[in-house]
């Protein structure tokens, strides 16, 4: 039987195809096994130690990826927004645990906890193979379909869309990366039928096009990674945008539950939309939990997770009568700045390890195209360090979106009655706040 992720067993069924999409050159599947079959001879990884890959949105990368999948070689996925010092950690934690992997193991794909720890969250290949499938029975594909990959390759959203592509042998029409400028010429010279986004992409697109409505071909804008406001979605209904919600994580092979694909004309009547064929959804003392084929074997280190066992997605919601999910918080404390992740116990490690500073609190800020902003209130250790010096400690130490953009000093942090960080009160700094400027 052919292996759905195999580039080779592609060839073989669809080899005429077009496969992948790169500026304005396209590469068919059968070129692409070429490539990649060179790329592992190459490469020569070794199938019982993961590979490590800083995942840029570039052809060497999917062909590197095509290669590794087609060995079976496990793959470190690198977010190149890591400075090299997060880099380095997560390649030694690897290192460390590799003996651990389960023999189908796909990726790695690392994501902090709600102590701000990074762990490495283990996604198979079945785990991989079941996701596109559940994708699949809500979408569906045509024949024509190109699914534009501006996201991420290093975030599971954007790995995801190679992999259910190449297992349906469909076309990826990879961008380097989200430009609101240029994305409606993009999405009409190569034909884009499917477009994920997060919300913080969709309003940079309805902001720099005001005058823009989707071609026909268009037929689905996935909108997942953090809550779309009902604001933005109003604007996404006026133009008739069809809009996809998504709802979903790291640990589970990205969307466990979706907007049905016939109401994508009316998204926000669906709250974050009904859970997909194979997955398992459930509310308990008022937190979700997802089991499924298309969830993690576990993280990276730590005991294998049982199959039958749910999964806490460390989020808040209900389930309404017509079973659509509704996430109403996160749990945790985690900020979600432009669709990526940031937990402020990881920022405020770095903040405090520089000179002149005591002890920092992060919290996130409402933003209307961000979705939050990261904010930071430090206790000096002394004469308080200039703002310049704070973004030069952090800016090797930390990728630029964990950096905090406004910052206070004050006396002392506010704590609650038994001695802890009072998380609540500190919105109640934000008049206080200051622009920290970025560092050129």
């Amino acid at each position: 039987m052919n292996d759905p992720l195999s580039i080779t067993a592609a060839a073989r069924e669809a080899g005429s195809r077009t496969a992948l999409v790169v500026g304005h050159r396209r590469f068919t599947f059968a070129e692409l096994a070429l490539r990649a079959a060179a790329q592992r001879a190459h490469l020569a990884p070794d199938p019982r130690r993961p590979f490590a890959l800083v995942a840029g949105n570039t052809l060497d990368t999917a062909i590197t990826l095509y290669a590794l999948l087609e060995a079976r070689v496990p793959v470190l996925m690198l977010h190149p927004k890591l400075t090299a010092a997060e880099r380095q950690v997560e390649i030694e934690a690897t290192a460390r645990a590799a003996d651990t992997l389960p023999a189908d193991a796909a990726a790695i794909l690392y994501t902090s906890g709600t102590a701000g720890r990074a762990r490495g969250a283990v996604l198979t290949r079945a785990a991989l193979i079941a996701s596109a499938r559940a994708s699949a029975g809500n979408l569906g594909w045509r024949d024509d379909d190109c699914w534009l990959a501006a996201m991420p390759l290093a975030r599971v959203g954007g790995l995801s869309i190679l992999t259910r592509s190449l297992i349906a042998r469909r076309a990826v029409a990879l961008a380097p990366g989200f430009d609101a400028a240029t994305l409606p010429a993009a999405i009409e010279q190569k034909r884009v039928t499917i477009l994920s986004l997060v919300p913080t992409m969709l309003a940079l697109l309805l902001d720099a096009h005001p005058h823009w409505r989707p071609p026909p071909h268009l037929r689905a804008i996935l909108v997942g990674g953090a809550a779309a406001s009902p604001r933005l979605l109003a604007r996404a209904a006026e133009r008739r945008l069809p809009i996809v919600l998504t709802y979903g994580c790291t640990e589970t092979c990205s969307q466990v539950v979706a907007t049905p694909y016939e109401h994508r004309h009316e998204a926000a009547r669906h709250g974050a939309g009904r859970v997909l064929t194979g997955a398992e959804l459930r509310i308990r003392d008022g937190r979700i939990e997802v089991r499924g084929p298309m969830r993690m074997a576990g993280y990276l280190g730590e005991p294998p997770l049982d199959p039958q066992a749910w999964f806490d997605t460390g989020d808040l919601g209900e389930l309404d009568a017509g079973g659509h999910l509704h996430v109403h918080a996160r749990a945790g404390d985690l900020i979600i700045t432009g669709g990526e992740n940031v937990y402020p116990a990881e920022v405020e490690r770095e903040l405090e390890s520089c000179p002149g500073i005591a002890a920092a609190a992060v919290f996130g800020l409402p933003a209307e195209t961000w979705g939050q902003t990261v904010a930071a209130a430090l206790v000096a250790d002394g004469e308080p360090p200039a703002d310049a010096a704070i973004e030069a400690f952090i800016c090797a130490r930390l990728a630029r979106h964990k950096h905090p953009r406004s910052l206070c000093f004050v006396s002392s942090l506010p704590l609650t009655a038994g001695g802890k960080l009072d998380r609540a009160a500190l919105p109640a700094l934000a008049p206080a706040l200051r622009p920290l400027p970025a560092r050129r």
